[in-house]
């Protein structure tokens, strides 16, 4: 097993009797940091994890497990090959991204309506380019960061050399309580109850792999809080969508019954935002010990940063991946959003350690963990020969959107499903019930 893999899978608690194979597909992911290592990585321990389970489960040998690097890259830039009945998915927003400011720059993003609206009133600017890049220029970029955050958006100063800050990759918490046993199966996941209360990309892109592995994944949202529709096709493939309202006491009985009957919660939000609904992840696991509680954050969870809202791209730019990847004092930015995707896959490896051991389990994940791991942990290994063609890894799936062209799974053992049983819903068209 290669150095990064070994690191991951001793990260999750795993022994070193396992390993990996990795097909080459040339130099994917070209990067200054070692993005096609961390991509391979994320993808070959979340492998080895279901591989794992699946022997538990079928009482045979661990299946070997080889991955393909070209469908891992093309699964870590999946936004860019969707075709949502024939259209391109859509693209960061206008307003998001690289910003010149007095003294250096600033990122923005700026992709939902409600923090593009925050944004612009926090610098007093209307919804114009021009307009913002010129307030921009005139201030200085911690100056923005904190104006934005206090009005609730999202802008941070661009750091110019490397965090020198280590943050941990993993960190887990037993419980002693007994698990109830999960009955014989093929698929590693069968059966499995996942609640999934995440956005965006990492968390959906955890909860889509368990959907791949068998799980019954039920995604609840507040119908307050609406999900751009391509980001939900794209990472909602294999899972169901509901709206619950927590504040409103029929739809939190709803949402009650749910958890009673889950194996996994795994949450997407900033540390302490569910805790007045007694979900945080003491309180799930006093309720309900033999839970897999998956807590995923963007800044980790101490320090100041901790209870900020957050997106790989302002994690790339406040660690300083962004000044690493730039050229010429330029920030740039890595080949995919990687600390999304990979986090994703390493938070789905997680819950499946999880499952595959007794007691309950706390498991938590940052994207700024994983930055840290790629900054400072991480070298990079020759590239093998070989080119990478995106086709061969995308398939088409029925869907309520019509028909989706998107990255296959890229996650894969021998005997490993070769895609997921069903596409995606309309997000929060489904009942809140398991099947």
């Amino acid at each position: 097993m290669d150095h990064a893999t070994a690191s991951l899978w001793t990260a999750l608690g795993g022994g070193p009797e396992d390993g990996v194979e990795y097909r080459g597909a040339g130099d994917v992911l070209p990067a200054r940091l070692p993005v096609r290592d961390l991509a391979r990585a994320t993808v070959g321990a979340c492998s080895l994890a279901a591989a794992r389970l699946r022997a538990v489960r079928a009482d045979v040998p661990v299946p070997p497990v080889v991955v393909d690097e070209g469908a891992v890259a093309t699964a870590f830039t999946s936004e860019r090959h969707l075709r949502v009945d024939g259209r391109p998915g859509t693209s960061f927003a206008p307003l998001s991204g690289f910003w010149r400011t007095a003294d250096g720059w600033v990122r923005t993003h700026a992709n939902y309506p409600h923090h593009r609206d925050r944004l612009l009133r926090a610098l007093g600017v209307p919804d114009d380019r021009d307009a913002l890049a010129g307030a921009l220029a005139g201030r200085a970029a911690v100056d923005v960061q904190e104006a934005v955050y206090a009005a609730g958006g999202l802008a941070v100063a661009v750091r110019a050399d490397p965090d020198p800050t280590r943050r941990p990759l993993v960190e887990t918490r037993r419980t002693t309580a007994d698990r109830r046993d999960l009955p014989p199966a093929d698929l590693p996941a069968a059966g499995v109850r996942v609640l999934d209360l995440t956005r965006v990309i990492a968390g959906p892109v955890a909860t889509r792999a368990l959907a791949f592995l068998g799980a019954d994944v039920l995604r609840v949202d507040s119908p307050r809080l609406p999900e751009e529709p391509d980001a939900h096709a794209d990472t909602g493939t294999g899972k169901r969508s509901t709206l619950l309202d927590l504040d409103d006491p029929r739809d939190r009985r709803a949402f009650d019954d749910l958890l009673d009957r889950a194996d996994v919660v795994v949450t997407g939000y900033r540390p302490g935002a569910l805790d007045r609904y007694g979900l945080a992840p003491g309180a799930l696991l006093a309720r309900r010990p033999d839970l897999v509680v998956a807590q995923l954050s963007a800044w980790g969870y101490e320090g100041e940063w901790a209870a900020r809202r957050g997106f790989d791209s302002l994690v790339q730019a406040a660690t300083g991946i962004a000044a690493v990847e730039g050229d010429g004092g330029v920030p740039g930015a890595l080949p995919a959003q990687a600390l999304d995707h990979g986090t994703g896959y390493l938070l789905a490896a997680a819950v499946l350690r999880g499952l595959a051991e007794p007691g309950g389990r706390h498991v938590r994940l940052s994207l700024a963990g994983t930055a840290s791991w790629l900054l400072h942990d991480l070298s990079a290994t020759a590239a093998p020969e070989g080119s990478h063609d995106p086709q061969r890894w995308l398939t088409t799936t029925p869907s309520p959107y019509g028909p989706l062209r998107h990255a296959a799974p890229p996650v894969h053992y021998a005997g490993a499903p070769a895609g997921w049983e069903r596409g995606p819903t309309r997000w929060g068209s489904d009942a809140p019930t398991w099947r």
